[in-house]
């Protein structure tokens, strides 16, 4: 019986108990059974009438006590398993930016909001392994100012634009719509600690991977997670499975595949579905990291757009191959004017691309700088930048679509705790020449409020 439940049960009975011991005092009150005993002649008082009236309250007290833990049992069937944990956030954004409907031309400039609300249930079934469920629910896929339906998503308010403006914690699920937007089991392999299996049917490639790969906290652009969802690390959330090994060493690998057929008549591992298959080997230790993936994408898997230029769309039924080179350093104490270093570097090759200007090669990097503890205990300052992907290579050789353009993509960011559970997040941001033109230049100021419980 959990502790709640046996202080519930002890304060009950107690309170039945009270009672009864009353009713045992007048018992042994010798003037009210003298003043009895000379009211009732007719009466023979005994040893039995006292023991039947005592007898009577505890077979009472017995029923209450049973009805008290029927009602415990009742409790006990509706509620969450021992093994099972319960948390959640809420985030409030609100930004306006400049220059936002260069990008996409209803894209509003105006001040704009959103919400995002989480919950993550996790249960372990031996100790080992764990079921995880993310519930999510959120506004900010779209414009909803003009107060009709927004049904598609080409009505893009002010964190959605991917490269430009996407939020770090934007939902892309239904408006308003509360849905499992993440489910995946993970186990131990044999007897084994060090090596781990996960599958889900909706999961993405970097919650199975050997190791962080990127210590620098986004402000504001969802592009800049593990040094940028590029080439190799953009993702999309799918039917996936994939197994780790992590040594004692430092030294991890990971190898894992999501595909998006297999949830459709299309099938698992079809050429009509596509799929994305990431192997990372990694090397961790506290003060850094290095790492290398290789990702292998077929028929026309697109989700690194969250970091590239417009040009950087393959063909139908085409594949690619990337690369992502990983790295970061830290100092030994933080607060201090030293910064910790993240950096990321992306090639992808496509095969298939048809058409005189397709793109055949592109590029990214990123670097992100940020100091943890600098004015105040589990304060961080971030600056980070880079080139999102962009084309060096053409299918025949000629000027490439975004040949002209020099994009960068930057935000500087603050993050300060008020209390334990609420954290408040100010950052500027802003682009040059950002998705497909040189006159796309933005800034923008965001202010991102967390909640968590």
């Amino acid at each position: 019986m959990k502790l709640f439940q046996q202080m519930l049960v002890a304060g009950a009975s107690l309170g039945l108990i009270a009672p009864i011991a009353a009713q045992a005092s007048d018992v042994v009150n010798l003037e009210e059974m003298n003043s009895y005993a000379r009211s009732t002649k007719s009466s023979r008082i005994d040893s039995k009438t006292f023991i039947n009236e005592v007898s009577e309250d505890i077979a009472n007290l017995k029923g209450r006590v049973d009805g008290l833990e029927a009602k415990q049992n009742e409790l006990e069937a509706g509620s969450f398993s021992d093994t099972t944990t319960l948390s959640g956030s809420a985030v409030f954004a609100a930004t306006a930016i400049d220059g936002a409907s260069k990008v996409n031309s209803v894209a509003s400039e105006s001040l704009q909001t959103m919400y995002t609300y989480t919950m993550d249930l996790n249960t372990s079934f031996t100790g080992d392994d764990n079921l995880y469920v993310r519930l999510r629910t959120g506004n900010g896929k779209v414009d909803t100012d003009d107060g009709g339906s927004p049904a598609t998503k080409t009505s893009k308010g002010s964190f959605y634009e991917k490269t430009a403006f996407y939020h770090t914690d934007t939902y892309s699920g239904g408006i308003d719509s509360l849905a499992v937007d993440k489910i995946w089991y993970t186990t131990p392999i044999g007897n084994s600690e060090k090596w781990t299996a996960t599958i889900g049917p909706k999961i993405e490639n970097y919650y199975m991977y050997a190791a962080p790969v990127s210590i620098y906290r986004p402000g504001f652009h969802k592009a800049f997670k593990l040094g940028s969802l590029s080439g190799a690390f953009g993702a999309s959330t799918k039917t996936g499975f994939g197994v780790k090994y992590v040594g004692d060493n430092g030294f991890a690998v990971s190898s894992n595949v999501v595909d998006t057929g297999a949830a459709s008549s299309k099938g698992l591992f079809t050429k009509e579905g596509g799929n994305k298959w990431d192997t990372m080997v990694a090397y961790t230790q506290d003060q850094y990291h290095v790492s290398l993936t290789l990702s292998q994408q077929d028929n026309g898997w697109g989700s690194y757009s969250y970091y590239a230029t417009d040009a950087i769309t393959p063909s139908t039924g085409a594949d690619a191959t990337a690369y992502a080179a990983r790295a970061y350093w830290r100092p030994q104490e933080s607060g201090t004017a030293t910064p910790e270093i993240s950096v990321g570097y992306d090639v992808i090759s496509f095969d298939g691309n048809s058409g005189a200007k397709k793109v055949k090669e592109a590029t990214s990097y990123f670097v992100g700088l940020g100091w943890p503890d600098m004015f105040m205990d589990s304060d961080y300052v971030g600056l980070g930048f880079g080139q999102p992907l962009k084309t060096t290579e053409t299918v025949n050789g000629d000027t490439a679509t975004d040949d002209a353009l020099s994009p960068l993509l930057w935000e500087l960011t603050y993050s300060f705790k008020v209390n334990d559970s609420l954290t408040m997040i100010p950052t500027i941001f802003g682009g040059n020449d950002i998705q497909s033109a040189t006159d796309q230049d933005i800034f923008g100021a965001a202010l991102t409020t967390k909640f968590k419980f």
